[in-house]
């Protein structure tokens, strides 16, 4: 016990001479969680999305510059996807199955009614990614959807909306129980 004391002493010792003779100190991680986790990379299918695929691209992509625990990337040919985007004649809908994965279905009824296309298909992405809708809210809210109005076009998730699937996402990869996604039926 004794020549522990000792020696963990003499260490910290030499490690503040050196940083005042000049020499450079550097501190080690404290343990494994310190350091960043890779991103959890899903991927989706758009190849039923019609005349939506740019704009599912385009939402996929404000999510990928929006969070760093999750990466979409389309599906490589030949693979199953995590996530598969379908155009229909309904209402835009999310049908979450586990954390990150599900359908997202692209509603022609709404975008004929003036909803913005990208502002839908990044709300719905945000479904499959454990966020819930937040009704009735400002167009600064992704989550608010037709709430806010057709004249809102704000694809973004704002800050609390990008924490809740950074934390989601984290707790997945930490192995800690993450509430299911719920299915998005209704009007979003």
């Amino acid at each position: 016990m004794h020549v522990r004391k000792v020696t963990g002493g003499l260490a910290a010792v030499v490690t503040m001479s050196l940083a005042l003779l000049g020499g450079q100190a550097t501190a080690a991680p404290s343990d494994a969680t310190a350091r960043p986790v890779a991103a959890r990379v899903l991927t989706y299918d758009a190849s039923g999305s019609a005349e939506f695929r740019s704009a599912v691209d385009r939402g996929a992509a404000i999510w990928n510059e929006s969070v760093d625990a999750v990466e979409l990337r389309p599906v490589a040919s030949g693979q199953r996807a995590n996530i598969r985007v379908l155009a229909d004649n309904g209402w835009p809908r999310a049908l979450p199955g586990s954390l990150g994965n599900g359908t997202v279905y692209i509603g022609r009824q709404a975008v004929n009614q003036g909803y913005n296309t990208v502002r839908i298909s990044s709300h719905e992405l945000g479904h499959i990614l454990g966020l819930p809708d937040r009704k009735p809210g400002p167009c600064s809210s992704l989550m608010s959807g037709s709430s806010a109005g057709v004249a809102c076009t704000n694809p973004y998730p704002n800050a609390a909306e990008k924490a809740e699937v950074e934390d989601n996402f984290a707790q997945a990869v930490a192995g800690q129980p993450v509430p299911a996604p719920r299915a998005v039926l209704i009007r979003d």
